[in-house]
């Protein structure tokens, strides 16, 4: 199974912008730095991707990456990162395609409790059935798509993303489960979720540092 994980990432600067009221720039920088080494330690802790795919405008971003064993792929410009995450993702799958993907995973950087027992947990539920399996964010988005064949659906990450791709699954007449991770579910966007990556508790189960 060619199981190829791909992973957008802003430009480490501009990353968070909601949390600009209580962080700085230089702050919000280290944070999506942090965040991203954190996701690519745990997919080479795993083991279980084949590959994984790094899609950026961001020249620092793309040097982790390749510093980790990720394919580092430079996206192409487009208006905004809103207006260019989902052709940034048509992006980096034509890429693992052409590297031989037969399963394909998007995961945001921003997971600090991800740990590899996911990425299996992941793998696993590929191999039980074909088609797309979603984990979906606290506010309805999706924190994981996983979809087989690679190119079952288009994106539609944005607002009510979880919504949409269940139906764009739908129409496609391919099976759908939901898949719930408590891991996978907590983002962080939201100045609220400072305090989780604070709290003793939560850092301790985090690999996220």
């Amino acid at each position: 199974m060619g199981f190829w994980l791909i992973t957008p990432v802003k430009p480490f600067e501009e990353g968070k912008s909601r949390l600009a009221k209580v962080l700085s720039i230089a702050e919000r920088t280290s944070l999506n730095q942090q965040l991203l080494t954190n996701l690519l330690t745990v997919v080479q802790r795993a083991g279980v991707c084949t590959g994984m795919i790094v899609v950026s405008q961001s020249r620092a971003a793309l040097q982790l990456a390749a510093a980790h064993n990720a394919v580092p792929l430079l996206e192409n410009k487009q208006k905004s990162y809103v207006d260019g995450l989902n052709p940034a993702l048509e992006q980096a799958r034509a890429a693992a395609m052409a590297r031989g993907a037969t399963v394909l995973l998007v995961l945001p950087a921003d997971l600090p409790w991800i740990q590899p027992d996911d990425l299996w947990e992941l793998y696993r539920a590929a191999q039980r059935q074909p088609g797309i399996s979603i984990v979906p964010s606290r506010d309805n988005g999706t924190n994981a798509l996983l979809l087989q064949p690679p190119d079952a659906i288009e994106f539609a990450f944005g607002p009510d993303s979880f919504a949409r791709h269940e139906q764009l699954a739908a129409q496609a007449g391919l099976p759908c489960q939901t898949l719930h991770m408590p891991n996978l579910a907590i983002d962080i966007d939201q100045p609220a979720d400072l305090a989780l990556l604070a709290d003793p508790t939560m850092r301790a189960y985090s690999s996220f540092t």
